[in-house]
């Protein structure tokens, strides 16, 4: 039997890592970690057809797993083709190890063919990111890089020459345990007793989450039960506290929907917990603001804080519950609630009035969607009014999950992402919610459902258009300009490469060509043609904005474009 090389290594410590699958496409100085691959059979390959793909997939598998996912690509331009898929899994707090060949070792500095620096470019998107350039450093090189992906939940980048993947393993290499355990962070007595105080003191609560209330959701209930507090999330916070919620108020934010905004607002004591909600324009300029994050780093970063606790949020609110007064008076919770069922009354109009109208709105399609997807589907959602609809009309159920963009805000992330999720979990139902401009920046890797027989459902909402682009020139009073998309019929691209294909143009046609595609035991894609004068407006919006708006509409009349600021104003006048 041949000597183990430094590739046979790093293929087995993968797969001691849990490991199951990399995301990637073959090539150059990755052959030999591909070759590796193969002749193991302990990991799987998942070839894409953009490394960008590789990347965005291996992060979903991570957020929805919470196991190590991989991915690799080979030098210069294949690995630097990761880089935004990384971003996003980084800050998203993903766990991945990104393997970033490179030029043989003999070569680096001096300009040799396809020659970049990955283990310089990375390092603003990873905890960790080194050059093997010896064999014997390999083992410890990867460890340490393991250990930064899992225990800090984001992203470690090894960079490894091809030569150096492909060299013997020194017998007398020592093999390191994996710590993947991660400690629970409960705060300091006095920690929990100072917050007590505050919100015993304090007449009105609100209470605001983001993505570190995952498992928490009956804690956050019973914190909102003992002080009659009304819940509102961020984006991150909608799949663990939306459901089975009798508090919640929605979201705020620039997507938001709801009371949240005003709850959030009409408070004595604005709780954050477990978000790093970005937008300090949405958050109170009155109210005394506690936050509670397992990452110390984070607190008062995004928002005036009085009280900071570092904790994890199931943990903090489990010590904090004893330390707490029931509050007795309803008021402020009973008011929020009720605005909230109003605000949601009128998001309605578009699904029961409006969006029975040609051309389609697209909150009928995201309303009839999540009346149709399974309790427990995988969403993949695209950035730009995609998440809009999906934020608003597709509700969370317990098991539901929910992956976009969210802190980096990349396009084109939904299709990828799918990608990762239904890898991870072949017999659950996974969506891909994506715009046209999303879809098509990386629609090559539409023949990847194809090549593995991966059963996911494209909902492109096919506006032909950069909708959210579009929405932010006129808020900010230019006309919207290079925002429109010649797009083919998509639904005949598909069966043209074997995936069924539906188009939609009707109303009427909206409930029974979901039900078809849904249905479909393989890959499906539904085109959608919506109305590109559907916008959204946010639950809050500024005097300035809607002023931008109203001077965009009247520079795009003087210019000829009348019809399209009346079809505009019709079409979205109830939202205001």
């Amino acid at each position: 039997m041949a000597h183990p090389t430094v590739a046979d290594q790093l293929v087995e410590t993968l797969a001691q890592a849990g490991v199951e699958r990399i995301y990637g496409i073959v090539g150059d100085s990755l052959n030999p970690v591909t070759d590796a691959i193969r002749r193991s059979g302990k990991l799987a390959w998942v070839r894409v057809r953009h490394e960008e793909t590789a990347a965005f997939a291996a992060g979903a598998e991570a957020q929805l797993t919470g196991r190590l996912a991989a991915c690799a690509g080979s030098c210069g331009p294949g690995n630097l083709h990761l880089i935004n898929g990384l971003y996003d899994a980084h800050r998203s707090m993903a766990p991945v190890l990104a393997i970033a060949s490179h030029i043989p070792s003999s070569e680096i500095g001096t300009g040799y063919f396809q020659e970049t620096h990955p283990d310089q470019l990375f390092r603003e998107c990873s905890h960790y990111c080194e050059l093997v350039s010896n064999v014997r450093q390999m083992p410890r090189v990867l460890q340490i890089a393991l250990q930064h992906a899992i225990g800090r939940r984001g992203v470690s980048v090894i960079v490894l020459p091809g030569d150096v993947a492909a060299a013997a393993m020194p017998s007398a290499a020592r093999s390191h345990g994996l710590v993947t355990a991660r400690p629970v962070v409960r705060p300091a007595d006095r920690d929990l007793d100072e917050l007590a105080a505050l919100l015993n003191s304090a007449r009105t609560v609100t209470l605001f989450g983001g993505s570190g209330c995952a498992d928490a959701h009956d804690e956050v209930l019973a914190l909102a039960d003992m002080l009659k507090a009304p819940v509102g999330y961020a984006y991150r916070g909608k799949p663990w506290l939306q459901y089975d919620n009798p508090y919640e108020v929605g979201m705020s934010g620039l997507i938001g929907f709801g009371a949240a905004y005003r709850a959030m607002h009409e408070c004595d004591v604005l709780l954050l917990l477990g978000t790093d909600f970005p937008y300090e324009a949405f958050m109170p300029a009155h109210a005394t603001i506690a936050q509670v994050d397992i990452r110390p780093e984070h607190l008062g970063r995004r928002s005036r804080l009085d009280l900071g606790v570092c904790g994890d949020v199931r943990e903090t609110l489990r010590a904090l519950l004893p330390r707490l007064d029931a509050k007795p008076d309803r008021a402020h919770l009973d008011a929020m609630l009720a605005l909230h069922a109003e605000m949601r009354r009128k998001l309605r109009v578009y699904v029961d009035h409006v969006g029975r109208r040609r051309p389609i709105h697209p909150e009928l399609v995201a309303a009839t969607l999540s009346d149709l997807a399974d309790d427990d589907a995988v969403f993949t959602v695209d950035t730009g009014m995609c998440n809009v609809w999906e934020a608003r009309y597709i509700r969370a159920t317990r098991h539901r999950r929910f992956l976009a963009s969210h802190s980096h805000g990349s396009m084109a992330n939904a299709l990828p992402q799918a990608i990762g999720a239904q890898c991870a979990y072949p017999r659950r139902q996974v969506i891909s919610v994506s715009g046209d401009g999303g879809f098509t920046m990386l629609m090559g890797d539409f023949l990847s459902l194809v090549q593995h027989d991966l059963p996911v459902k494209v909902v492109v909402f096919n506006n032909s258009a950069l909708g959210m682009i579009k929405l932010e020139m006129r808020t900010a009073g230019l006309p919207d300009w290079q925002t429109d998309n010649k797009n083919p019929d998509f639904a005949r691209m598909a069966e043209a490469i074997g995936v069924l294909g539906v188009r939609i143009e009707d109303p009427a046609e909206v409930r029974g060509g979901l039900q078809k595609a849904l249905a479909h035991p393989g890959p499906a894609l539904v085109d959608v043609v919506t109305d590109p004068n559907a916008l959204s407006i946010p639950s809050h919006f500024t005097l300035a904005q809607a002023e931008g708006f109203a001077l965009a509409m009247a520079k795009m009349s003087l210019s000829g474009h009348i019809d399209e600021v009346v079809a505009t104003i019709e079409g979205n006048w109830r939202n205001l």
